[in-house]
C-alpha cells in the first residue's frame, strides 16, 4: 500500500537549489587543480594557430610570458612547456642545448612569475628528434632505452639550470625516474619535483597533438607507450616510478582511461595527475563548433569526471579558460 504522504526519502531535497548542491558536492574543481600546457616555438614573431585545436596557438617567446603571467593571475596550478625548435636531428640535441628553446623559454617564465606558478616542462626527446620518436634509436631503428636514458639525465640537468620547478618525463623509458632523480640530485637540483608520465598509453587521440609540435613520427610507439587493453600495467608502472623517486604520478590520455586513474589513485600515496590530451579537446570543440553541445557545460563537465575518477591534479588545454568559468 502506498503512503499517502508520498517517499519518506527523498535525495532529491539536496538538488532543490545550487546552494544545496554545492554543500553536498562530493567532487570540486578549482584553478589550482588544473596545470596549462603550452607549446613555444622558435623563430616565429607571432603566435601560430593550430588548427586542429581551436584556441590553442604555438606561442612566442613574448606571448608564452604574457599566458604564464594570466595563468599565475587565475591561480592555475602549474604551466607545462613544450618546445617547437626550428631543426631537427637523430639525436635530439636541442634539448640538451642551454639556448635551446625549451630551456630559454622555461628560463624565460620564471623570470616572469617566479614562485607564483609553478613552472613544469616536458622531458622527452620527440620534439627534438628528426625521427619524431621519444629517445636514441638504434641502427635497426628501435629505441634504445639505455642510451636514452643518459640523455634524459642531461636534459633534466639542463632543464634545472634553466630553472624549472617541475619536469615532466614522458618518454616511458624503463627507469627514467631512477636515472633523472640521480642527475638532479648530483647537481645540487634536489628541489627539482618529478611528475612522471606513468601510464602513458599508446592512443588515437594524440592526433592534434603531433601537429603542435610538428611531430616527425613515422610509425608508432607501441613498444614503449603502453597497450590500451592494460590496467593492472598501469598501475605497476605508477608504483615502479614512486619507489624510484616520482613526486607526482600521471595516466594519460585521461577520458579514455577513468578507471586507469582510480586504480593508480588507490595504488599510491603520492598526487595523481592525469592529461586530458588534445583529441579529448579538439572531440568537444568541434562538436560545439557544430551546435551539438554546449560548449562551457562540457568543459566543466569533462574536467569534473577527470577530478572525480581520482584525479588530483589535470593539465588540460582549457585551464585557463576553465578557471574564468568557475570564478
Amino acid at each position: 500500500m502506498t503512503d499517502p504522504l508520498g517517499p519518506v526519502v527523498r535525495p532529491r531535497r539536496l538538488r532543490r537549489t545550487p546552494a544545496l548542491r554545492r554543500l553536498v558536492a562530493e567532487t570540486s574543481l578549482e584553478a589550482r587543480q588544473l596545470i596549462l600546457p603550452a607549446f613555444v616555438r622558435e623563430g616565429i614573431a607571432e603566435p601560430q594557430a593550430i588548427s586542429s585545436m581551436p584556441g590553442v596557438v604555438q606561442h612566442t617567446r613574448d606571448s608564452l610570458k604574457r599566458a604564464a603571467a594570466e595563468a599565475a593571475e587565475l591561480g592555475l596550478g602549474g604551466i607545462m612547456l613544450f618546445g617547437v625548435p626550428e631543426s631537427k636531428d637523430a639525436a635530439g640535441t636541442g634539448a640538451v642545448d642551454p639556448d635551446g628553446i625549451l630551456n630559454v623559454a622555461i628560463a624565460d617564465v620564471k623570470a616572469e612569475v617566479g614562485d607564483a606558478l609553478p613552472v613544469m616542462a616536458d622531458l622527452c626527446l620527440d620534439e627534438f628528434t628528426d625521427h619524431g620518436h621519444c629517445g636514441v634509436l638504434t641502427a635497426a631503428g628501435t629505441v634504445d632505452n639505455d642510451l636514452t636514458l643518459a640523455v634524459y639525465a642531461e636534459m633534466a640537468r639542463a632543464q634545472a639550470a634553466a630553472g624549472v620547478d617541475v619536469v615532466g618525463p614522458s618518454g616511458m623509458m624503463d627507469g627514467q625516474v631512477a636515472v633523472i632523480r640521480e642527475a638532479l640530485d648530483l647537481v645540487g637540483s634536489s628541489d627539482v619535483a618529478i611528475l612522471a608520465y606513468s601510464a602513458k598509453y599508446a592512443s588515437a587521440f594524440y592526433g592534434p597533438f603531433r601537429e603542435a609540435v610538428d611531430s616527425s613520427l613515422e610509425g608508432d610507439r607501441k613498444s614503449y607507450q603502453q597497450d590500451s587493453g592494460n590496467v593492472i600495467e598501469g598501475v605497476r608502472e605508477a608504483l615502479l616510478d614512486v619507489a624510484e623517486g616520482a613526486d607526482l604520478v600521471m595516466v594519460k590520455p585521461a577520458l579514455a582511461y577513468l578507471d586507469v586513474i582510480r586504480a593508480v589513485r588507490e595504488a599510491v600515496d603520492v598526487p595523481v595527475a592525469a592529461y586530458n590530451i588534445s583529441g579529448e579537446y579538439s572531440m568537444v570543440e568541434a562538436a560545439a563548433a557544430n551546435g551539438w553541445i554546449d560548449r562551457e557545460a562540457a568543459i566543466i563537465e569533462t574536467l569534473l569526471s577527470i577530478r572525480r575518477a581520482g584525479a588530483d591534479v589535470v593539465l588540460t588545454y582549457w585551464a585557463a579558460e576553465a578557471a574564468r568559468l568557475l570564478r
